[in-house]
């Protein structure tokens, strides 16, 4: 009997030790999941949070740049980063897009808004920041006075420069009706504008000759 007793409590021991073995090799540590938007060189966008950072990553050390606090409903996303140099001084381009949506029972308005912003990462600085933002618009509209007849109205709204960096690390800003430039100083590694330039056509007519 005594045996038998033995044998029971050597095998039930050898089944809970196996038991926990197993169980303990099934639970792998879990992977934690990167928050990277962009990497470039030693710099990442991320979103810790609720807000925005680039982070520089030295030899021993880890630097931040606060870029905005975040709204959950207009998250950025298609992040880039982009090295360049301007008068032999390197910089970073950051450019990402926000999207909202505003809705009522007749109108919807979804605007995508691109915004580009220059750092020189050696001084954490923001150099340069611009914003182009597209709206498109569904609207219900009702062609008579009492609103038994109407029509869906597509159309789109444009606020904003377009931002273009220049091989030489210049930069422009465009619209229908006007160019900015700015052109970068080495020396106080900032940016200087210049005058605008006006692209509006002229819509005046030159007069007729007159026949002899």
């Amino acid at each position: 009997m005594k045996k038998t007793a033995l044998l029971i409590l050597i095998l039930l021991c050898t089944a809970i030790s196996y038991g926990q073995k197993k169980k303990a090799k099934g639970k792998a540590p879990a992977k934690s999941a990167s928050t990277a938007l962009a990497k470039a060189d030693n710099l990442t966008a991320e979103i810790i949070k609720g807000n925005f950072f680039l982070f520089i990553s030295n030899k021993n050390t880890k630097d931040t740049i606060g870029i905005k606090t975040v709204d959950a409903n207009s998250l950025p996303k298609d992040c880039t980063i982009k090295p360049f140099t301007a008068k032999g001084i390197p910089l970073y381009l950051l450019t990402w897009t926000e999207e909202t949506t505003t809705k009522t029972d007749l109108k919807t308005e979804i605007k995508t808004t691109l915004f580009s912003e220059v750092y020189d990462v050696s001084t954490k600085t923001k150099l340069f920041s611009n914003q182009q933002s597209t709206t498109n618009i569904t609207e219900k509209v009702f062609l008579d006075r009492l609103k038994n007849a109407s029509e869906t109205q597509e159309r789109v709204r444009r606020e904003g420069f377009e931002f273009i960096l220049t091989p030489e690390g210049d930069i422009q800003q465009k619209n229908k009706t006007q160019q900015n430039t700015f052109a970068f100083n080495a020396t106080d590694k900032k940016y200087v504008e210049g005058k605008p330039t006006s692209l509006a056509t002229s819509t005046a007519k030159t007069p007729a000759k007159k026949k002899k």
